[in-house]
């Protein structure tokens, strides 16, 4: 786990970069926050550059404490690519991933995690955990955190600064 140097480095042919990717998964995100949804989105991307799977954050909107962001962009792609595996993959997700969104990707074996914001809380990329290279695991996730981190951490920081001041119910 580290913050990857190279991110904005396009993977040649005019391909999208990690920064592109990443924009897209602000711009899903942005999806979840107007649902009344913590504001993150992810999408997965193939070994060779298709986006096949999206989501955002709906656990209120679909009753489903398992309706993350991530959780929702792999199983998009694994319709997708009528395969669970997704082998050579890439998530790029706006806040760093929770244990279980981070455990669903070693078992869908991608390849590589990018994420933006850091999550000192729940984050299990490094932050609170680190289950990209356990040695209990039977697969490692090479990951790279803080991509686009301000646009990222701001979005979630303005949501909750509003959900705080907003009246109770």
């Amino acid at each position: 786990m580290a913050v990857n140097d190279d991110a904005a480095t396009s993977a040649g042919g005019g391909r999208p970069t990690d920064l592109d990717y990443m924009r897209r998964a602000l711009e899903l995100a942005r999806h979840a926050e107007a649902a009344g949804e913590v504001p993150v989105g992810a999408l997965v991307v193939s070994a060779d550059g298709r986006v096949v799977g999206e989501g955002w954050n709906r656990p209120l909107a679909a009753h489903d404490p398992t309706a993350h962001a991530e959780i929702l962009a792999l199983r998009a792609a694994g319709q997708a690519l009528a395969s669970y595996r997704l082998g050579g993959a890439t998530v790029y997700v706006t806040l760093e991933p929770c244990p279980m969104c981070l455990a669903a990707m070693v078992h869908a074996r991608i390849a590589r995690l990018v994420f933006g914001a850091w999550d000192p809380r729940q984050g299990a990329a490094g932050s609170a955990f680190d289950l990209t290279h356990s040695a209990a695991l039977n697969h490692a996730v090479d990951a790279f955190g803080g991509v686009l981190a301000d646009d990222c951490g701001a979005l979630l920081k303005d949501f909750f600064v509003r959900r705080r001041a907003a009246p109770a119910d």
